[in-house]
């Protein structure tokens, strides 16, 4: 009995471990199973995260440098697009007026400009003459500052400056006041080809002349700004060396040689002066005074023979 106890013991065992080392390779088959989805999940994660962060990091970046050359090509657009209006004067001495100016508007020609208005002033003042010019050149923006630098290399500079307006607000403003009234006229037509009533077209019409008016001048504002932006102005003013003798010193400064050479020039001069006056005096008084001093003769002649038949 003891010993069949003990061998249906065993076999029971046995097949319990059997049964349980069916149910361990179930449970380790599900374990595996799990196992392998966990670690699935959590690769996937990890590289969803990874890559989350990464692609967070990697975005932040590329704004960044996005960011970065958006405004860098912004700040050289709006370099580029800025309107200044750039004007210059100089005043120079110079050997001759006229061959300065002609030297001036080939300067100007070869660089693409013109010149828009020149003029020569003769004044005489003291016994001195004075030899002027003014010229007004316009030349392209660009070859400003070469230009200038050539023109101050034609004489002496008295006087030089140069200044610089930004009118770029101005011609943003401009366009945008022009749309505006271009976008009214526009509705204005719309109105005037639905309007019925004469009183009605006659009110559209007249705002429409007025927006027409207005986008005229604008435009005509818009043109000018765009010149002188394009062209840039030099006024240069030209004088030549006063011609004429020197101012006389003061007479207490002259040396007292030199004062006495000019007492001996003038007395010199005042003979001169005296011979020439008796020059011009001469055929008057023959003319004229030979006659008169006969008939004093004759006159004195008779009153003295009858002075003589009294006595």
């Amino acid at each position: 009995m003891l010993v069949l106890v003990v061998v249906l013991a065993g076999c029971g065992g046995s097949g319990g471990a059997g049964g349980g080392g069916g149910d361990g390779g179930n449970a380790s088959a599900g374990v595996d199973a799990g196992g392998e989805t966990a670690v699935r999940t959590a690769v996937e994660t990890a590289a969803a995260g990874g890559s989350g962060s990464g692609g967070e990091s990697a975005s932040a970046g590329s704004e960044r440098t996005a960011e970065a050359t958006d405004s860098a090509e912004v700040l050289q657009t709006q370099a580029r697009r800025r309107a200044l209006i750039r004007t210059g004067r100089v005043a120079l001495t110079v050997e001759n007026v006229t061959a300065t100016q002609r030297e001036l508007s080939r300067l100007v020609r070869r660089s693409g400009g013109f010149v828009s208005d020149s003029r020569v002033r003769r004044d005489e003042r003291e016994d001195r003459t004075f030899v002027t010019g003014r010229l007004v050149l316009r030349v392209p923006a660009g070859n400003f500052s070469a230009v200038f630098a050539r023109i101050e290399r034609l004489g002496d500079v008295r006087a030089s400056n140069t200044s610089t307006e930004d009118v770029s607000e101005q011609l943003v403003d401009v366009e945008a006041r022009l749309e505006n009234l271009r976008a009214q006229r526009e509705r204005l037509r719309q109105f005037y080809a639905q309007a019925n009533d004469t009183e009605g077209l006659l009110a559209i019409q007249e705002r429409l002349s007025t927006v027409q008016s207005r986008i005229e001048r604008l435009e005509a504002r818009r043109q000018s700004l765009r010149r002188q932006v394009a062209l840039a102005t030099i006024v240069v003013d030209l004088a030549e060396p006063a011609v004429g003798p020197d101012p006389p010193d003061a007479w207490y400064e002259t040396g007292v040689v030199a004062a006495l050479l000019e007492s001996i020039a003038g007395v010199g001069t005042v003979l001169r002066a005296i011979v020439v006056g008796l020059a011009y005096l001469l055929p008057y008084l023959v003319v004229f005074g030979v006659p008169a001093a006969i008939l004093v003769y004759a006159v004195r002649y008779r009153r003295r023979e009858d002075g003589t038949e009294a006595a």
